[in-house]
This record gives C-alpha cells, structure tokens and sequence, in this order.
C-alpha cells in the first residue's frame, strides 16, 4: 500500500538542533527493516517531536506505549495536537480501582474481584479497538495494560453490525440482534452500550462515542436513522448506514458459545476428578458451583462477571498459547507478522514492567486454581509472556533519557538528542544536608525558603520524597505554612491525577510533592525548582538513572535548579551530577557557537482531560448561554442576572414536572447546580455571542503580575 501522506503532522515548528540528524537516522533504520533502534534523548530535547516525525514519514500505525497512564495521557494529547486529522485514541486500564480477585491460604481469606469501572476511559478502549479495525491512519497511546487479554479482533469485528436505511428487519428481531451483541435495555436515560426501545423507535447509544442514533422501523423494515444529541435531543444529521460494533471486546458467537460450553464442562470434570483423587472435598465443590453458577449466566445474559477467566474456550486456542490483547487488533502481513510500529516511551521503566507483569499475574491465578477458586484454563487470561511481547510488536523505537540494559543490547542503532530547540540546558545542580546543622534548620525548612522564593517569581516547584505517607505529610506541613500544595500518587485515580498536574501548570497549586510517579516524562515548564528529599537514601528510587531522570524534569525552564538533599555523596548522585554536567557543558558551548538565548519553553495548559469533559456539561453551560441571549442580558453574565436567571429555571423545571416531561426537568435541574456554581464563585463569566457558549475566567481581583500569585 502506499502510505505517503497517511499522517499529516502539523506544528509551527520545524525539527531543530540535533533533531533533523535523529529523525533522518530512526526512518532510515525502519525503512532498512532495524528490529531495535533508541533514540537517546536528554529530557526535553523533543523525542515526542521526532517520535512524531518519524512516523509521519514511515506512514504506519503506531502503538506508542508508556508506562502509567499519567504519562500516556500527556502524550496522547500531545499527538492529538501533532496529528489533529487522524485518530489518535488513549487506551489504559478501565479501572480507577482495581482489587483482582485472589485467595490467602494462611488465612483462609478469599478476596472477590472488585472494581470501579470508569465509563469514559472503557468507552475510549472500545474507540481505540475500533479504529484500528476500520482505518489505516491509526496512532494509540497506551498504558502497559495493552499487553492483557482482551477479546478476539477476529469476532469483534465480525459481529459488528450494519445497520442501513430499507433493511429488513423486524423490530423484535431488530432488539435480538442488539441483546446478542451485549447492549443493555434501559427504559432511562441512555449511557454507552445502551439502548432503548418506543413503540416503533428504537434510541441506541453506541459504546465508542456519545451519540444517540434514532432508528424508525415500520412493518417493511428500518425507514429513518437519525444522529441526535444525547441531551438536547438536536438532531446532527439523518444517514443512510452506520456500523455498531459490539458493547463488550469478550464476544463470540452462537457455535463458539456451544463448543466453549462443551469444553468448559469438560475442563470442570477433569479437574472435579483431580480434587476427589486429592481428597480435596472443599475445593471440588467450590469449583463445581461456581463454574456451574458462571455457566448458567452466560447462557441466560450472554455474560458473567469474570467472563474472560474462561476466553481460551470462547477463543478455542490452545492451552498455554497466547491471549489477544489490544496489539492483535493492529494490521498484520499475509504471513502474520507485525506491520506496524511500536514505540516504548521511557523505555527503562516501561520495558521492565512489561517484563514482569506475567510473572505477577501467574503466582496469584496459580493459588485461585490450588484452591478450586477458578478452573486452570484461567492462567490463560493473562498478560503476554515478554518473549510474546517481543515477537508481537515488530519494528520498535525505544525512547528515553537513560537507556537500561535490554535497550543498550538489542538496539543496533542509537539516535541521541543533547541539544534543546529552546536552547535550554540542564539545570544547575546543588547539593545540601539533610539533617539540622547549626543555623540550618534542616531539608524541610530550606525546601520551605527555596520554595517561597520561586513562588514570589511566579515559579512552580516540586519536591520529591521516598513514601507516600511522607508525600502526604509535607504536603499537610506546607498547607500550614499557607503554600498552597497537593500531593499526588499511585492512589489517586487516574483522572485526577491528570487534574491535579494541570492545575498546578494553571497555579491552583505551588508546590507538588510526589514519590515516583513525577519522573519520567512528565512536561511542567513552569517549574523552576526540584528538591530532592533523602538524595543519599540508595535504591530504586535513588539510583543514578531516578536522580538524572528527576533533575530532567526542572530542563525547561531557563530558571530550573535542582537541590538533591543528603548527608553523604553517593555513587549514584556523583554519576548523574557528571552526567548532568556533561550534557549541560555541550548544551552551553552550542549555544555559544550559535548565538542562541536560551528561552523557557511556552506550551499550551491543555491535557486529555479537556477530550473528556463530557459533551452533557457543554450542553448545560449552552442553553445557560442561549437563555441569557433570550433574556436579552449583556454579554456578561452578572451575580444580578445569575440569580434572576435562577428563578426564572426553577419556574421552567416545576412546569416540566407537572406534565411529566422529566427529561427536560432534569436538563433544567442540572442547568440549575451550574447556576448555583456560578454564583457562589468570584469569576468574570461571559457569554459569547458567536456560539453561545459561557467562558469562566479566573478569579477576579487575583493579581497576575509578575511576582505576583495568581491566574495568568
């Protein structure tokens, strides 16, 4: 095929420094067919940027995997902003909480699985897999999660559904059709993967996108389909055809259904037999009733909770063989070979964790299997072996600041990045004591004066520690030292923690205290001061490769400094200060040479968060804009006109209520909570005339000057 001008890459800017000479050396090594490449890169040297180049001209779809979801959210955004005219998708865990389910022996403890599902993170999964199944220009950021089972690509599209204008289709079979393929019934307002059936009109909202297709049928067939908005109830557009793929990935159809089943039976006797020659009476029946329970559930809904316990029956592939996961989904020559690209972000954290995460997996299923929880064939419910991993993904690019073993043995071509388009160096680092001496009063106070200091300049700063219970408690001392501080850590669910960083780019917060998840990656050009706590603690979180990759995160602002807090000098600290300083002194002299002034790299606030705003929460700020116009206000909305706009919804929410239109009550009852926000907060609000659409400025009265605190 050809894949010229597949992707359109656009940015005002164009490659710089030593970013022409990495790209030119990536694509080079694909098109040659290089397995392994690096491309080498100090912290805010653009590897995204030349990441970005280099697919532009390979013209593949790419996998770019990182390895949290903070950081894949950073960078799906910043593709979006590369790739405004493809589909870029973020795809990771659908789980703001996840407790697997697991059995303690020495305490005789089962922990059933438990989960909280986030809606608007499984529904963008099922954007990503479906994508990839119906488009060529496809990139997909994506936590190390990619690497789980997931549901066959092969039946996932297969079942998917074309629904046209003339079918003819009864309006029985019609609701058959959507029950088969998991859309739930709802006589309520509709979510994803939900439908609901009027008379002769049936209202589904598919699982990928939030909008409402309105199909009209008549005794002949379906006469109409309509796109609406799910709210609003404005109709977008009338079509002829539209495809709905299936609301779950587990799918199979009716013959796989009746062989698993066999199958499943089958396993159950086997290991039924196994338990009884082992006198394990317990165990056997644990298992015989809760797979018989499992059974009777997927034949009467189709499903079961933990359904992909029993996917190696559904998929009919072998034991021990390997899952589907989102990487089966991307295309594949005729003879299966991977004809797509893969790239590892911060490959030093990223490629260990996909190294592990069997292992980790293996040890608990093998216990619920012992113990008559779960049948063997659930082992096969797993993530990827690495050596899976390596034969699935074909061509990749590893990118990172700090290479680690794997990276340095297999790739057969480095790319390396020092220089910085900005001109930026890497930061002056310190060092100072951690314990009290005399007049020093100790890490905790010194971090306190360096911090107020940065802030007076209008600064960001983050200071890291070794726990999280110590991130939480200097985070409080802070508080009470009137610096306004959050913490942020692997509990906090995974919006908010997108949230937290954006308001501390914003100002909300001037001070982030961390543990590790604010090292790799992470893009805060406002902060111009790191400290350190604990530098000479040695270990994971203070080896050479954390501290050089710490200090990477103050490289974007001409003022970023770096204080590593210890009592000793440790090996790790003098190997990444001589790193440090080997890579500034080259920075330094480029600049000299070419009469560069270094400048603070200026990026837009903007994260994935704004993608996820739900498209409700437009709509209510909307008709709040639409009804001042009515009203005939001003274009800015007062506290007067908030409150007479107040009553005037009341009014309109008690006579919708009276003749039973709840729909619009409710519309009006959420119109209402905005309201209320509205007035309660000290904000300019103005209404624009060209969309009637509501702008919340920051707060008012708040200097913005600098050297002063507050929203710019």
């Amino acid at each position: 095929m050809n894949r010229e001008g597949l992707f359109n890459l656009k940015s005002e800017y164009a490659p710089a420094g030593d970013q022409p000479e990495a790209i030119k050396s990536l694509v080079e090594g694909v098109k040659k067919g290089l397995r392994h490449q690096t491309l080498l890169g100090a912290t805010g040297t653009g590897k995204t940027f030349s990441a970005a180049n280099v697919i532009a001209q390979i013209g593949k779809p790419t996998l770019v995997i990182a390895h949290n979801k903070t950081l894949a959210a950073q960078l799906a955004q910043e593709y979006r902003e590369f790739f405004p005219d493809n589909a870029v998708h973020y795809f990771v865990s659908y789980y703001d909480y996840y407790q697997p389910e697991a059995y303690m022996p020495t305490t005789d403890t089962f922990i059933e699985k438990e989960a909280t599902i986030n809606e608007e993170i499984e529904r963008l999964r099922h954007a990503s897999t479906q994508a990839l199944l119906t488009r060529k220009d496809v990139i997909i950021v994506a936590s190390v999660s990619c690497i789980y089972g997931l549901g066959s690509p092969v039946e996932y599209e297969k079942v998917n559904m074309k629904i046209a204008e003339g079918d003819k289709v009864t309006r029985a079979d019609f609701i058959r059709r959507l029950v088969d393929i998991h859309f739930e019934r709802t006589p309520a307002d509709l979510t994803p993967g939900s439908f609901r059936a009027l008379g002769n009109t049936v209202e589904i909202m598919p699982v990928s996108e939030k909008i409402v297709f309105r199909i009209e049928l008549s005794p002949e067939g379906i006469t109409s389909i309509l796109k609406l908005d799910p709210v609003t109830r404005t109709i977008f557009e009338t079509i002829k055809v539209f495809y709905l793929f299936p609301a779950k990935h587990f799918i199979s159809s009716k013959e796989d259904s009746e062989r698993a089943f066999k199958t499943i039976k089958a396993e159950l006797a086997e290991q039924l037999k196994v338990f009884e020659e082992k006198g394990l009476v317990l165990e056997a029946e644990r298992i015989k009733r809760r797979t018989t329970y499992d059974l009777a559930m997927i034949k009467e809904m189709g499903y079961c909770s933990g359904i992909e316990n029993y996917s190696r029956h559904f998929s009919g592939k072998m034991p021990g063989e390997a899952p589907d996961t989102l990487i089966s989904y991307f295309p594949h020559k005729a003879d299966g070979t991977p004809d797509f690209l893969t790239i590892i972000d911060e490959s030093h954290v990223t490629v260990p964790q996909l190294g592990g995460m069997f292992a980790g997996d293996s040890s608990r299923k093998e216990t619920l299997v012992n113990f008559g929880f779960r049948l063997p064939s659930a082992k096969d419910n797993r993530p990827l072996k690495f050596a899976e991993f390596e034969k699935a993904v074909g061509q990749t690019i590893y990118t990172t600041a700090t290479p680690g073993p794997y990276e340095k043995e297999k790739s057969t071509n480095v790319a390396q990045q020092v220089i910085r388009p900005t001109g930026l160096t890497d930061p002056e680092v310190f060092v100072r004591p951690i314990i009290e001496k005399g007049n020093y009063k100790g890490q905790v106070f010194d971090l306190i004066a360096e911090a107020e200091k940065e802030i007076k300049k209008g600064g960001r700063v983050i200071a890291t520690t070794l726990t999280k219970k110590m991130a939480e408690d200097l985070t409080e001392f802070l508080k009470e030292k009137k610096i306004k501080a959050e913490y942020i850590h692997s509990d906090i669910k995974t919006i908010q923690r997108i949230e937290i960083l954006t308001e501390f780019r914003r100002g909300k917060f001037d001070v982030i205290v961390g543990v590790n998840l604010l090292r790799e990656g992470l893009d805060l050009p406002e902060v111009t001061l790191i400290g350190i706590l604990d530098a000479d603690k040695e270990g994971f979180l203070r080896s050479e490769t954390a501290l050089v990759q710490i200090i990477g995160r103050a490289a974007r602002n001409v003022e970023g400094r770096v204080i590593l807090y210890a009592d000793r000098m440790t090996g790790s600290m003098e190997r990444a200060m001589a790193e440090t300083k080997r890579r500034r002194d080259i920075q330094i002299a480029y600049n000299t040479k070419h009469g560069i002034t270094p400048k603070t790299i200026i990026k837009q606030i903007k994260d994935i968060t704004d993608q996820l705003q739900s498209k409700h929460d437009k709509t209510v700020l909307g008709m709040i804009a639409l009804d001042q116009k009515m009203m005939g206000g001003e274009a800015k909305l007062t506290r007067k006109g908030i409150e007479k706009m107040i009553k005037h919804k009341e009014r309109q929410m008690q006579a919708s209520v009276k003749i039973l239109d709840f729909e619009t009550a409710a519309l009006l009852r959420d119109e209402l909570k905005k309201l209320v926000e509205m007035k309660d907060t000290k904000a300019d609000i103005e209404v624009k005339e060209e969309d009637f659409t509501v702008v919340i400025k920051p707060e008012l009265g708040v200097p913005s000057k600098k050297g002063k605190r507050g929203a710019k």
